[in-house]
């Protein structure tokens, strides 16, 4: 069953990847009330894990690129946890981006908004959320970033 969210991916030549499963102890989301809480979902494409330091050897537009795939894998995390039916989603409340940076990157921001930028792309304005983007000496597994989320659904 298609929904306009899917519909709207296939439009911008996007597709949803397999939900990522936890690398440790926790789970990938958590449900409480109408709130769909997502664990940080790591930069990687299909040919694995995208690696870098923001200001060291990975420009920008990298990073960007690299946080777009965290929000397919976000909405992903969001299918699963709706049992596959994406239309129960009303919007993205809240996200917030780890970016794997130099001490004197300051384009945080920039490089988040590959995600949010997506979110609007395929939600219009339920996609505008609140947001955060910080600098992280170190992300797991030497990712460039890592982005977490908080979406509100249907109960």
């Amino acid at each position: 069953m298609t929904n306009a969210i899917e519909t709207r991916l296939a439009e911008l030549g996007l597709a949803l990847p397999d939900s990522p499963a936890p690398a440790a102890n926790y789970v990938p989301f958590v449900i409480s009330g109408n709130l769909v809480f997502v664990s940080g979902q790591v930069s990687m494409d299909a040919d694995g894990l995208i690696k870098g330091v923001l200001g060291d050897g990975m420009t920008t537009e990298e990073g960007a690129a690299a946080a777009k795939l965290c929000g397919l894998s976000l909405l992903a995390q969001v299918k699963s946890a709706l049992g596959g039916d994406l239309s129960r989603l009303k919007r993205v409340v809240k996200l917030t981006g780890f970016v794997n940076s130099t001490a004197d990157f300051g384009d945080q921001p920039k490089v988040v908004n590959g995600c949010s930028d997506l979110m609007v792309e395929v939600l219009g304005d339920a996609g505008r959320h609140s947001r955060s983007a910080v600098s992280a000496a170190a992300l797991p597994f030497g990712v460039a970033v890592e982005i977490e989320g908080i979406f509100e659904i249907d109960a």
